[in-house]
């Protein structure tokens, strides 16, 4: 294993690194603002809001995100011309592909987690006067998105590993990296366990994260000794 080339290429791969790191951050931020109407939206009895959730949620949980992504960095075209706008950038297509596919994933764990909700919390806040809008924004949301952290780290997780594909389109992420290195050096082996080791850091990180985030805010839900 050459060591020395992988030392030489650590400019690329921390480029990569950047570029993957920020890609994922933003598509989970602007996920999940896209996916807690969704998943309130998918729990509702009225059709006007279930059916577009639901047919929403189904799609992009039912197709690749691989696809998805192809779809709308080379599908686009054909529907409005692109040069000179930011669907001309393979960044923004990733970006929206990525908030796309994970919103759909991140609604569904939050309507679990509603669904999943002790009746009692939320009849004491009916009993109490608050009305459907101060009963989510007190009671439902606050709780429901505290119960879905175990299942969200797992989202996270996964919205990491699957963001490889923008590499595919041009883009210079980590797995971006691993194949310019290889493509320079012909040395797979070296560029490619070097991507997986930075992907192992990230996953680590996520992982701990999360584990912090649980002992904090889910310290209640623990059983009493």
């Amino acid at each position: 294993m050459d060591f020395s080339l992988i030392i030489e290429s650590l400019p690329i791969y921390l480029g990569g690194l950047w570029t993957t790191t920020w890609l994922v951050v933003a598509s989970l931020i602007i996920g999940l603002f896209v996916a807690i109407p969704l998943g309130i939206a998918r729990n509702s009895t009225h059709y006007l809001f279930k059916g577009p959730s639901w047919a929403f949620i189904y799609f992009f949980r039912g197709t690749p995100l691989l696809v998805q992504l192809y779809l709308i960095y080379y599908g686009m075209d054909q529907f409005f011309p692109v040069k000179d706008t930011l669907w001309e950038n393979a960044w923004f297509c990733a970006l929206v592909a990525f908030v796309l596919n994970t919103s759909a994933y991140t609604a569904e764990i939050i309507r679990g987690a509603i669904n999943g909700l002790p009746k009692g919390e939320v009849e004491a806040a009916k009993a109490y006067g608050m009305s459907t809008l101060m009963t989510y924004r007190r009671i439902i949301l606050p709780s429901a998105l505290r119960r879905a952290l175990p299942a969200y780290s797992n989202e996270v997780i996964f919205m990491l590993h699957g963001s490889a594909v923008a590499g595919i389109v041009t883009i210079v992420d980590l797995t971006g990296a691993a194949r310019l290195v290889n493509s320079r050096y012909y040395a797979p082996f070296e560029s490619f366990l070097t991507a997986g080791l930075f992907y192992m850091c990230l996953t680590f990180i996520i992982i701990w994260c999360f584990k912090q985030a649980e002992k904090r805010f889910l310290v209640y839900l623990r059983p009493l000794s």
